[in-house]
């Protein structure tokens, strides 16, 4: 499963060496098949499983970026990209949401 991930991660534009994303695919399947229904092998959601953990490592590696695209120090112009990462990790949730046990994912917004 971790080479599927692997693949959908660098399809998806992620950037990095396999010696950074390797542990990231792993952390993925693990926390993704730590939410499967009782029974559900991650195997059995077919493409859903490794596309959804592809997205949670391309939402790590945006966190880490703090959304940040571009910066300057003359006259300061620091410029953010809204919140990739937490989009990534809501559609990977999205994705999973038939497969999932019951309370595992929390849509939590505030308006204001």
């Amino acid at each position: 499963m971790e080479e599927q991930i692997l693949a959908f991660v660098e399809l998806m534009g992620g950037r990095g060496n396999e010696e950074l994303l390797r542990p990231l695919c792993q952390a993925a399947e693990r926390e993704m098949a730590g939410r499967l229904r009782e029974g559900l092998s991650p195997e059995a959601c077919g493409p859903a499983f490794p596309v959804a953990a592809a997205w949670l490592v391309l939402a790590g590696l945006e966190a880490g970026t703090d959304g940040v695209t571009s910066f300057s120090a003359g006259d300061l112009t620091v410029h953010t990209g809204g919140d990739g990462a937490g989009a990534m990790r809501r559609q990977a949730e999205r994705l999973m949401e038939p497969y999932v046990q019951d309370g595992c994912f929390a849509f939590l917004e505030v308006e204001g």
